[in-house]
């Protein structure tokens, strides 16, 4: 699946199951392997995974609310760089004078939680979804992650966090061989 599907549709009835190749190119990507994977929620136009949908409780029992974990190492740099450069901060201030915004904020972080409760139920982080929704933003690599799952129109700040790392799918951030490349401007994914 890739990002210019609509997003009326469930995001996590779109998930595609990982096969081994996948599993590669994310642990590849992460420098580890994948953890509580529950299946690909968004391809890089090259094929590999970009995104991934991970269960709530990862395999030793530890919740684990970020259900949209970018595995892209060149989208997770970008994530960071603008990060960095205030991006969060911008984001926050305008939730907090900005109601339509906030209101959108709020809708996608309830969708969020649906996305979630369709792959389980953990008590322990109910009503907490990612990324400091939806009072705030505190982490791009969340916002990107769940636009990307889910679609243009689902999450507006998720939607510029997309916009503003740009077109980071233009240079593979794997090799043939699934070894991450540009390992110097890639970061570890939160």
């Amino acid at each position: 699946m890739s990002g210019d599907e609509t997003a009326g549709t469930r995001t996590t009835d779109r998930l595609e199951p990982m096969d081994e190749a996948d599993r590669a190119a994310v642990g590849a990507q992460l420098g580890r392997p994948p953890r509580g994977v529950a299946g690909v929620a968004w391809r890089c136009p090259c094929g590999k995974p970009g995104v991934v949908a991970t269960e709530p409780r990862l395999p030793d029992g530890t919740p684990f609310p970020t259900t949209y974990y970018l595995t892209c190492p060149r989208a997770t740099a970008e994530c960071s760089r603008h990060e960095s450069r205030g991006l969060m901060a911008e984001m926050t201030e305008r939730l907090g004078i900005d109601a339509e915004l906030r209101a959108s904020h709020t809708r996608a972080h309830e969708a969020y939680l649906a996305d979630r409760a369709r792959l389980g139920e953990v008590p322990e982080i109910a009503g907490v979804s990612a990324g400091g929704m939806p009072d705030r933003v505190k982490c791009l690599h969340v916002l990107v992650g769940h636009a990307l799952a889910a679609g243009p129109g689902v999450s507006v700040l998720g939607d510029e966090a997309v916009a503003a790392v740009g077109e980071f799918w233009h240079r593979p951030c794997l090799t043939e061989d699934a070894g991450p490349t540009g390992a110097a401007d890639a970061e570890e994914p939160r």
